[in-house]
């Protein structure tokens, strides 16, 4: 049921959020593998930071890229489903819902950058390298799991707001 303070359109002015995470989430992409051969390495912080190009075909953690193809149509299939049941949900927010439609413009714009990547290119393209002294290495990711990474912690900590659960937070 629609949220009555909401209005026709909700909060989906908030879209040209998820348009800017997409466009620059796009852009670095292209920059980068027109700048790096994959897997190259430019050091940006000496033991902490780089850059690189890496393909990830599974999703989160490369969960699943071993597998023989099919789960690029999974992922992008799931995309699709969460991406619409963000709009739905945007379009449904009240007046005073900046901070979840914050959040969830930016989880949208996240998974359309690299649903895009994955129906044209097969693949997600990764650029940013976090390691610990050539021992650790956090798996590459882009702008696009930036924004979902956000937004997701935008979304937990809206569950802890006092007017959602009625009780006030205490110190």
């Amino acid at each position: 049921m629609p949220n009555p303070a909401a209005g026709r359109l909700g909060r989906l002015a908030w879209l040209w959020l998820s348009l800017v995470v997409l466009v620059l989430d796009q852009a670095t992409k292209v920059y980068f593998e027109g700048a790096l051969k994959l897997y190259q390495q430019i050091v940006v912080i000496p033991d902490y930071f780089s850059w690189t190009l890496a393909y990830n075909t599974g999703a989160a953690f490369s969960f699943l890229a071993d597998s023989s193809g099919w789960q690029r149509w999974l992922f992008a299939l799931i995309a699709v489903v969460v991406s619409a049941v963000l709009v739905v949900w945007l379009k449904r927010l009240g007046r005073n819902d900046t901070w979840l439609a914050v959040a969830l413009a930016l989880v949208l714009g996240g998974a359309l950058g690299n649903l895009y990547d994955r129906i044209v290119l097969g693949h997600v393209v990764d650029f940013i390298l976090v390691h610990w002294q050539n021992r650790w290495y956090f798996p590459a990711f882009n702008l696009a799991d930036s924004a979902i990474t956000v937004g997701a912690v935008m979304l937990a900590l809206d569950m802890f707001k006092s007017k959602k659960s009625g009780e006030p937070v205490h110190d």
